[in-house]
């Protein structure tokens, strides 16, 4: 039996399962795949479509693989420079996060990452959803900026 009651059940949608209408996409080949996540129902709104927030926590993790090998040490966000949603990420989609560094100047990192749905029903053909620029400062142990010791792209 679960823990919500029916009254609450009712109102909640089931994963939207609608097919968009959207172009199908190649993954970058000058980017990285730097990681992949499959959304639960959890993770999603009333609508069924899983919350922008989420989307965008994942996009800040995957954002730090690339600038984390330069930075050799403690880094933070500092900024979102651009965030796009082109299409609604969905319950069970499998989501690819492809990264580029972009920048690297004397204490901060600008990488571009972009973000791949393969439909649970549709996998091995990719629609691009979301799009984003961040930047990390790689900082010392009192979160100071610090120098980027390994600066070559």
């Amino acid at each position: 039996m679960s823990h919500l009651s029916s009254s609450v059940t009712s109102h909640l949608r089931p994963p939207n399962t609608t097919p968009v209408d959207a172009p199908e996409a190649t993954p970058p080949a000058d980017h990285v795949l730097v990681l992949k996540v499959i959304p639960q129902p959890r993770d999603a709104n009333s609508n069924g479509d899983i919350f922008g927030g989420w989307v965008m926590a994942q996009v800040d993790l995957a954002g730090g693989v690339l600038p984390a090998r330069y930075a050799q040490g403690r880094m933070a966000t500092v900024a979102v420079n651009q965030f796009i949603f082109k299409q609604p990420v969905r319950v069970g989609d499998i989501l690819s996060f492809y990264a580029k560094m972009e920048r690297i100047g004397r204490t901060s990192m600008t990488v571009n990452v972009g973000v791949y749905a393969e439909r649970f029903n549709n996998q091995g053909h990719y629609i691009k959803v979301t799009e984003a620029t961040l930047t990390f400062v790689a900082i010392d142990d009192q979160g100071r900026p610090r120098p980027v010791p390994k600066r070559d792209l």
